[in-house]
């Protein structure tokens, strides 16, 4: 009887202090994400009445997580840190995983592509990811400040890095020069940073931007300097970091790649006169949806090739002998309202918006119905 006592003042102790000592899990906020807790530092009281602050100890989500060691095992060049942020876009990723379950199909033709560019230019071949943050892919893709293509490159800074626009073509959409010119400029970033975190953040925001933060933090590491940088820029190293993860990670999650929908087996061939894409699908016997999927630098479907100019189209690798021997017959003999037809019938929807939100809801919208009236126009300069 005696021990019980013992025992029952012991737990009435205890249980006293701890009612009275000041509690940092009281005043911090504890959020659940996936296999892990997020502690999030709060303000507490201790017990002199000093205002201290606590801070995350090295368990749980900074240390054993398993994001955090997946991600340690595929680390290459590029940093790939683990926090809260990291944590909140793999969690926004994984929600939508038909999405990435169509990415993994279309990457299948476009890392390729990446993957040399990014060789030749000297950049670590992990930035590939990169352009699924930005367009999920799709050459297509606008931004409503104007941004397109697969590196959504603006129409001044995709100039300067040699990307050609005028009423006949836009190199930002074309797979092979924007990859080019997005290593170009990811090149630049890390010479002027010596951090592949504040290159990458440079090309969501701009150079400027990152020295501006820079100099306001006192710091040049990426996560000192992301309260000073624009709000989709703190989320867009986040992002990239993210999904880096989903695509290496993707069997883990119950995630399988669609077919790719492109043809990948292909080659190029040169124009030196104004042909349609309209003329070279029927020539070639092959779908002109599928032909405009591999040339989607040709907005208007129109290659304006000349003996002086020549250019470049993509077609099926099989169709480059047919397409040799039946080059005479080619002509552009597509008329405006053609195209129009064309784009009804074949359901091409040559230009979309881009919707850009925190957390990214990764969806594009597709434009009014396309007619020649108001299909895409680019000013020359």
């Amino acid at each position: 009887m005696k021990r019980l006592v013992l025992i029952v003042g012991a737990v009435g102790l205890i249980q006293f202090t701890n009612a009275a000592a000041p509690s940092a899990h009281r005043s911090t906020r504890v959020t659940a994400t996936g296999d892990c807790c997020i502690l999030i530092p709060g303000d507490v009281q201790d017990s002199a009445g000093v205002k201290a602050v606590v801070k995350p100890v090295n368990t749980g989500i900074y240390h054993n997580n398993i994001y955090k060691k997946r991600l340690d095992l595929i680390q290459k060049e590029v940093q790939l840190d683990y926090n809260e942020f990291v944590q909140a876009e793999i969690d926004n990723y994984l929600s939508e995983k038909s999405d990435i379950s169509r990415e993994l199909g279309l990457a299948k033709y476009y890392f390729p592509i990446y993957e040399k560019a990014f060789r030749e230019a000297g950049i670590p071949e992990e930035i590939k990811y990169l352009s699924i943050v930005e367009s999920q892919l799709n050459p297509s893709a606008v931004s409503r400040m104007g941004a397109a293509g697969p590196w959504q490159f603006m129409p001044s800074v995709g100039r300067t890095y040699g990307l050609a626009q005028d009423e006949y073509v836009d190199e930002r959409r074309d797979p092979v020069q924007s990859s080019l010119a997005a290593a170009a400029y990811l090149k630049d970033a890390y010479q002027q940073f010596g951090d592949w975190l504040l290159a990458i953040a440079a090309y969501n925001c701009g150079k400027s931007d990152v020295i501006r933060a820079i100099d306001q933090a006192g710091s040049s590491d990426f996560w000192a300097i992301r309260q000073y940088l624009p709000a989709q820029t703190r989320d867009y190293v986040p992002l990239y970091i993210a999904m880096t993860y989903v695509m290496n990670y993707y069997k883990e999650h119950n995630i399988r790649p669609q077919e790719c929908p492109i043809i990948t087996k292909t080659d190029t061939v040169s124009v030196d006169k104004l042909v349609s894409l309209n003329s070279i699908a029927k020539t070639l016997s092959i779908n002109l949806s599928q032909l405009v999927q591999l040339n989607p630098s040709y907005p208007r479907m129109l290659i304006n090739g000349s003996p002086s100019a020549p250019k470049t189209i993509v077609i099926p690798e099989e169709a480059k002998a047919k397409f040799i021997s039946l080059y005479g017959q080619m002509n552009s003999d597509l008329a405006a309202t053609d195209l129009e037809t064309i784009y009804n019938n074949e359901g091409i929807q040559p230009v979309e918006k881009r919707i850009p939100v925190h957390h990214r809801v990764r969806k594009f919208e597709n434009l009014a119905s396309v007619s020649v009236a108001n299909m895409p126009k680019i000013n020359k300069g």
